[in-house]
């Protein structure tokens, strides 16, 4: 099978096994496991932040991040399609007890105009603007890689109201590697961002929570009340760490996305757009079936994709998957349609 679901579905190679066990390892809860640590102190460094803290899942970063940005009842502003409100099981509600003002924003991103339309003060009567979240790549607008200028003018707006700001950087990297920029470009003008260890990286387990000082430690306790305080958990995070440090993969996946996409274009019924990264959407509509059968008939020919709309499938390229694979993944398209 050619997995084309996720980035998500990449198995560790040879040295983050070797990296995994040969860690160092105590109670993380205690703070005793330097593998842990090296971690998040790479994380901190790499994206420009104080302090970082590892989670088991960008979901629980992400909503950890927004439980201590905000107090309950306060309003929090964010693209309708982005993955904090679309995919994390209303997690802003139930976590947080915050109220979502969703913008349409320009790919992806509230304006500095839609922060400065959607800021409500906090008085007797209403609660308050507590924090705007971005994303960057947009996952569900198609990989988009945002700009550092378009996550700096809305950053500023929502400053300007002293509101916080949190990047879901689930792919920052994928982000700062097709802009062809430093991700602190991207990241100086939060005051949050999550990253995942274990999508385009490739590692198996885990994301980044990287702020301030005060912010982690805050995060920390958080973390706990999540169920997400963990023990001798080196041996899963010293795959994070090699990851890190090797992130050369990425050009390969955006390039194999491109060359999937212009494939894909070739085919009768589908419309693709040029991919910015590693996500490749598919609209089938023109093939006069449903989303459904087109998995089905791609599952037949060794091909595995994932639904994203009511006529859109997606695609995922990865380190797991090579330009042969492509190839192979265009002839099990055209075979299942024809």
């Amino acid at each position: 099978m050619i997995d084309l679901r996720s980035d998500t579905v990449t198995t560790p190679d040879e040295a983050m096994r070797t990296a995994s066990t040969e860690a160092a390892v105590g109670d993380d809860v205690y703070g005793e496991d330097p593998t842990v640590n090296e971690l998040e102190a790479r994380a901190a460094e790499l994206v420009g932040m104080e302090a970082a803290l590892y989670v088991p899942t960008g979901t629980m970063g992400n909503q950890i991040a927004i439980r201590e940005h905000t107090e309950r009842g306060q309003e929090l502003i964010a693209d309708r399609e982005s993955h904090v409100v679309k995919w994390e099981l209303g997690g802003i509600a139930q976590h947080a007890n915050v109220q979502v003002r969703m913008v349409d924003g320009e790919r992806g991103v509230p304006t500095p105009e839609q922060v400065d339309a959607g800021y409500v003060a906090e008085d007797l009567h209403r609660p308050g603007t507590g924090l705007v979240c971005l994303e960057n790549t947009h996952n569900a607008r198609g990989g988009l890689a945002i700009d550092p200028k378009r996550v700096a003018a809305t950053a500023a707006a929502a400053h300007d109201h002293d509101v916080p700001v949190h990047l879901d950087g689930a792919r920052v990297f994928n982000a700062a590697t097709a802009l062809e920029v430093d991700v602190t470009d991207i990241t100086e003008h939060v005051d949050s961002v999550m990253f995942c260890l274990s999508k385009g990286l490739g590692a198996p387990v885990g994301s980044m929570l990287a702020g301030s000082e005060d912010f982690i430690e805050g995060a920390r306790r958080t973390r706990k009340l999540f169920g997400g305080g963990m023990r001798q958990v080196g041996v899963i995070a010293a795959p994070g760490l090699e990851a890190l440090e090797n992130r050369t993969d990425l050009v390969t996946d955006h390039e194999n996305a491109r060359e999937l996409a212009h494939g894909l274009a070739d085919v009768d019924g589908l419309a693709v757009d040029t991919p910015e990264t590693n996500i490749v959407v598919i609209d089938v509509a023109g093939t006069g079936l449903d989303v459904d059968t087109v998995l089905e008939r791609l599952r037949g020919e060794g091909v595995l994709a994932t639904p994203f709309g009511p006529t859109t499938i997606r695609c995922c390229t990865h380190r797991d998957v090579s330009r042969d694979d492509i190839t192979a993944a265009l002839e099990g398209v055209r075979r299942a349609l024809e």
